[in-house]
């Protein structure tokens, strides 16, 4: 039985368990209840800590752009007192009684102003365009393929694969995703050389289309960046990649491993840093997962999940400093904010490589990480919030914020008299709450976005997230779409998503894309783009081309029907 203050965040799962063969009940229907742990409503319990921190960034990065309407509102005023006879009368007056040099020396001193402001501000990063791999069709394989080839392989016995079935089933994947030959193998132990095979598929068939697209040679390219959590050979891939294409020898070249699905943002961000560092350049971006290194042989079920759930799959994105590609531009980078909660034990050893039992090594997935991902989500979109949402909204929010601080005390599920400084100041709403308890106003993310990009990890993070956020089915068709054609491709997913956004013509200038991101660690990472132009025809090479106009359809129909992770 869960605690009594835990049961808000239970949810229960009447399962069919077909007719049973034998015992007193044969022939009749058998059901039983499931019981599970939901996403916690973290949009309710909001620390006053990150709110600073989003407020911090806000105001290190405002601070310029704050005092311009200001001096517009005061120079309008001024201009407003004369018409236009008497405002060129008073402006050769005052001229006149200047002499040459003091003239000058003011052109001098604005001359400077103007140039120290453009020389050590940020630069603006764009993102010139990005490639999504699609392998080809003798990959694809539909769920009961891929029990097949599990089959085949001779590495699981029935109950093993009876599971890996169960989790298909309910898993949000379709029948067209793709997998590696090498799963079929009778060999227990991946090798590097189906590793090596694998990486030089993806990413050379990335970024064969990322050059293809922007037209920019690899000569050119400045600062690479590679991020692949499990397979980390040596030399690196990002080594691999300089080889191939015999790019330049002063590339700035780095290899992020070990660091989960939220890498690709991770990776994202360290080239900005590096083409902050490094003005008039171009960045490549490669972000990808290495399905057959990453293949489970054995069969402890928190380990045979990834299993399941990660497919083929790989972006390639080309970013710039230059300011002569903003005419060529699609995005321009707003905002990137990363949350890590690795200094806690349990968030730390949520997502875990290690070898089971009978020592075959694999990812250990803790029954806590809906939970524990609750928590770095809810981190991240506090922090977040201050440097996106509507004037409007903070103030709403911001208000009954402080009137919940004010009041000294808040009240918890069971009316229980909690102080202001606990760390959840917005409990869970309770019908025993006291009548004259503060309502927290959530923030409407939807006024700040007009398209999301949420990492796909499974249907039913996606529902939870869905109901927490208050977004529509619209807003979350991009990341069960994805889900439902490519798998969970890790840090390449919410590039995936996007491809979709521009196949369907919906990203229009000015529109504000979220990306959201999660993974092992626990770390959850935001990044925010605007669009430059139109997004009306989408490239030849979108991996959505062939099966757009299938999407949502029926197939996304029974999206918010909740299946939870069963590791009994």
């Amino acid at each position: 039985m869960a605690p009594t203050g835990e049961q808000h965040l239970l949810s229960t799962e009447i399962v069919n368990r077909g007719i049973e063969s034998s015992g007193p009940d044969a022939g009749s229907m058998s059901f039983s209840v499931r019981v599970r742990r939901r996403l916690p409503d973290f949009l309710h319990s909001v620390k006053l800590k990150y709110v600073k921190l989003g407020y911090h960034y806000l105001i290190n990065h405002g601070i310029y752009l704050a005092t311009v309407p200001v001096l517009a509102l005061v120079f309008g005023a001024e201009v407003g007192r004369f018409i236009r006879e008497e405002l060129w009368r008073k402006l050769w007056d005052t001229t006149a009684g200047y002499d040459l040099v003091s003239l000058l020396l003011f052109v001098a001193v604005f001359t400077f102003t103007l140039s120290f402001y453009f020389l050590f501000s940020p630069r603006s990063i764009y993102l010139v365009d990005f490639a999504c791999f699609k392998p080809d069709d003798d990959l694809k394989v539909t769920k009961e393929e891929f029990i097949e080839l599990a089959r085949k392989s001779g590495k699981f016995d029935e109950e093993s694969l009876e599971f890996q079935k169960k989790i298909l089933d309910s898993s949000g994947i379709g029948d067209e995703t793709y997998v590696p030959k090498a799963i079929s193998s009778p060999e227990k132990i991946s090798t590097m050389k189906d590793g090596r095979a694998e990486a030089s598929l993806v990413i050379f068939g990335a970024l064969d289309e990322l050059f293809e697209k922007t037209g920019i040679q690899p000569k050119d390219v400045g600062v690479l960046v590679v991020n692949c959590s499990i397979f980390n050979p040596t030399p690196s891939l990002s080594a691999m990649i300089i080889n191939h294409y015999k790019m330049r020898g002063n590339t700035l070249s780095f290899n992020l491993g070990g660091m989960g699905c939220s890498a690709g943002i991770i990776a994202m961000d360290l080239a900005t840093d590096m083409l902050q560092a490094n003005t008039n350049n171009v960045a490549v971006v490669v972000s990808t997962e290495i399905v057959s290194y990453n293949w489970y042989p054995g069969r402890d079920r928190s380990m045979l999940i990834p299993n399941c759930f990660f497919r083929m799959g790989c972006s390639a994105l080309m970013l710039s400093n230059r300011r002569g590609d903003y005419r060529r531009a699609k995005y321009r980078l707003e905002h990137i904010v990363r949350t890590h909660k690795g200094g806690n034990d349990s968030s730390f050893g949520s997502v875990y490589q290690e070898e089971d039992e009978q020592r075959f090594k694999g990812l250990k997935i803790s029954k806590d990480i809906v939970e524990i991902g609750g928590d770095a989500i809810k981190t991240n979109i506090t922090t977040l919030g201050p440097l996106v949402l509507p004037v409007s909204e903070q103030l709403l929010f911001f208000s009954t914020l402080i009137k919940r601080y004010l009041s000294g005390t808040t009240k918890d599920k069971d009316g229980v008299t909690t102080p202001s400084n606990s760390s959840q100041l917005f409990p869970p709403p309770s019908s025993s709450s006291s009548a004259t308890t503060t309502k927290p106003y959530i923030p409407d993310y939807k006024l700040a976005f007009e398209h999301f990009c949420i990492h796909v990890t499974s249907k039913t993070v996606l529902n939870e997230l869905q109901r927490n956020l208050g977004l529509s089915d619209t807003n979350m068709e991009p990341s069960r779409a994805t889900l439902h054609r490519f798998g969970n491709t890790s840090s390449s997913s919410i590039w995936y998503e996007l491809a979709y956004l521009e196949a369907k013509g919906r990203v229009k200038r000015g529109d504000r894309v979220w990306q959201l991101a999660f993974g092992s660690g626990f770390k959850c990472n935001s990044a925010v783009w605007k669009s430059v132009r139109d997004m009306e025809k989408p490239s030849a090479n979108n991996p959505w081309l062939d099966c757009i106009d299938r999407y949502p359809g029926e197939v996304l129909s029974q999206s918010n029907q909740v299946h939870p992770l069963n590791f009994s």
